[in-house]
């Protein structure tokens, strides 16, 4: 199966630091804490990220917290909203590569793309993030969808734009967690292709061909990473301009900081889909992160089969999980020019940022909001093959966008 997270997931009590009667525990409760933390084993101890209160984020570096809170909290205690420790995420390896062919849009066709690609609708001007693993940009069918940043020259070690990352043409990593593995990881290319890989110059043909790309890498090529680092590509790709951000993977629990940064999205009208995850479980009674926040600009996505029934290793919940899409035997592209197919809730969610982004591309001036409910409000329901999500259906996007059409004439 694809990328997820190992670590058991808890009830998580979010803390803001308040208005009033700011001091360093307020806004950095963990210190002091973390004996009765059940995220006491995740923890960096000297890493650390922190919310200013323009919403923004960085992660910083300490020799342990007493010292951080001193020389960094202290000192800046008006501009700092929240601190917490950063934490390590060890994902699973990739195991779904799979070796026997099948139809090679079997997906794609399910969910209705194919009506909407002939009425030239493929995703044009939407740009989706795959804050991911590593996405391949030489790959033929992912080259030509990237969102190039021109205001950056590439390979020249300098910061063109001034954004505080070098270099970041084709895209940004934030992986500060040293690996010793020198091959990629499929996953980021794989989930890349399925939303948008260019037909033109390969067999893959992503749900929106037309889209654009912005390759946002915080997971390393052993499947581990930080939870700071993914806070710093989800800010990335919104300073980048992205409608929709594709989040196919899990987080540690009891983190704060990761749902902060996905309510600044919501406030800057960013869609971002979530893999429900592949441990069978049912997220409305063992949360996991991020699947479970159930935020207004969230959609939480599970796995169907190419039988149209939802896969035994798929996540659920009738609240936290929004809608199914396929995720069995997906083929897409992967690093060296070559294709292989997957399985996975990471799989299933890309679909949907597939579909959103032809959605967007067809009515620009409609919000997240009502991408959402078009999706939510169209989707299959066939009898004996309900889903255990909130909408018991597989997402049609052709459905969706006569319900969008409504929605925005």
């Amino acid at each position: 199966m694809d990328v997820q997270k190992i670590l058991s997931a808890v009830v998580c009590i979010f803390v803001l630091a308040s208005c009033g009667n700011k001091s360093p525990s307020t806004v950095f409760p963990e210190n002091g804490a973390m004996d009765s933390s059940a995220c006491t084993g995740q923890a960096i101890q000297n890493k650390f990220i922190v919310q200013w209160e323009d919403g923004k984020f960085t992660v910083e570096q300490a020799a342990n917290a007493d010292e951080f809170t001193k020389n960094f909290i202290e000192p800046q205690l008006e501009k700092i909203r929240y601190v917490e420790f950063d934490r390590q995420i060890q994902t699973s390896k990739t195991d779904g590569i799979q070796a026997n062919a099948y139809s090679d849009s079997w997906g794609q066709t399910k969910i209705g793309a194919p009506s909407l690609w002939a009425q030239g609708i493929q995703g044009q001007n939407v740009k989706i993030a795959v804050v991911d693993a590593f996405v391949d940009t030489s790959h033929p069918q992912i080259k030509p969808r990237i969102a190039v940043n021109t205001a950056e020259i590439p390979n020249n070690g300098k910061d063109d734009d001034g954004n505080g990352i070098v270099d970041d043409y084709y895209g940004a990593s934030f992986v500060s967690i040293p690996n010793n593995n020198p091959t990629p990881s499929s996953h980021g290319t794989h989930v890349a292709g399925i939303i948008a890989a260019d037909e033109r110059y390969g067999s893959v043909q992503g749900v929106a061909p037309r889209a654009q790309l912005i390759p946002a890498q915080f997971i390393a090529n052993d499947g581990g990473g930080s939870l700071g680092d993914a806070v710093l590509a989800l800010q990335y790709s919104a300073s980048r301009g992205a409608k929709i951000i594709n989040a196919s993977w899990g987080g540690a629990p009891c983190v704060a900081s990761l749902r902060n940064a996905f309510v600044e999205l919501q406030g800057k009208g960013i869609l971002v889909i979530v893999a429900a995850g592949n441990d069978g479980r049912d997220v409305d009674v063992y949360p996991e992160f991020p699947a479970s926040f159930g935020l207004a600009n969230q959609i939480t996505v599970a796995a169907s089969s190419v039988s149209d029934f939802m896969t035994s290793w798929s996540n659920s919940g009738f609240n936290l999980v929004h809608v199914a899409a396929p995720g069995e035997r997906i083929l897409s592209t992967v690093p060296g020019n070559s294709t292989a197919y997957m399985d996975g809730t990471s799989m299933a969610a890309p679909m949907v940022s597939g579909a959103a982004a032809l959605l967007w591309s067809a009515r620009p001036t409609a919000s997240a909001l009502q991408i959402k409910e078009s999706i939510l409000q169209s989707v299959d329901v066939v009898p004996g093959h309900e889903f255990k999500v909130k909408t018991q259906g597989r997402i049609n996007v052709q459905k969706a966008f006569e319900v969008l059409k409504q929605l925005v004439p």
